[in-house]
């Protein structure tokens, strides 16, 4: 079954349809990641979302996103790269039946619903390669956004860690951990 966008705030309900018809996920290999990370660099270059020194090279990027038990994929629209999720074990041992992922979405395409089918698309992913839930370590409590988004597609917070995010704008940020069963 393929999961549907839906419309929700003050997203329009014609680009979230454009965005389910022709959004294509598929996993990539180490070597295409270069298709990546313009995105990447975009995303950790604000400081205000993750935890990447934003000067971070393309090697070092790489290999946090797609070194295994890592898995990588991207995201087509129209066949430009809109987004990206990485997906692996939270903890390695007895841990590992707990996915964590992180999400990246283009700045030109957010809005779009690409994070939502992003992360629908990484819950199926790691169900299906047997993890039986999905954490989220480290969600900056200001990005609303997400933190709603991540609610929406079933996920509730857990815990809070006072302060341990240096956020480029804001000082200390308090950060957030999340989990769903799958």
């Amino acid at each position: 079954m393929m999961p549907t966008l839906g419309c929700f705030e003050d997203q329009h309900c014609e680009s979230n349809m454009k965005a389910q018809l022709s959004l294509k996920i598929r996993e990539i290999r180490p070597d295409e990641f270069d298709l990546i990370w313009p995105i990447f660099h975009a995303v950790i270059s604000t400081g205000d979302t993750y935890t990447y020194s934003p000067s971070l090279s393309i090697d070092e990027a790489r290999k946090i996103w797609t070194a295994p038990p890592a898995r990588a994929f991207l995201a087509e629209l129209e066949r430009a790269v809109v987004g990206t999720y990485t997906l692996r074990p939270n903890q390695s041992g007895l841990g590992d039946h707990v996915a964590n992922a992180g999400y990246m979405v283009a700045p030109a395409a957010r809005g779009q619903g690409i994070a939502r089918k992003l992360c629908e698309h990484s819950i199926e992913t790691a169900r299906h390669a047997g993890f039986t839930a999905m954490q989220f370590n480290f969600v900056v409590s200001s990005n609303e956004g997400a933190i709603r988004l991540w609610q929406r597609c079933g996920f509730s917070i857990v815990g809070r860690v006072p302060g341990a995010f240096r956020h480029s704008k804001h000082g200390p940020t308090d950060v957030l951990i999340m989990h769903r069963f799958l």
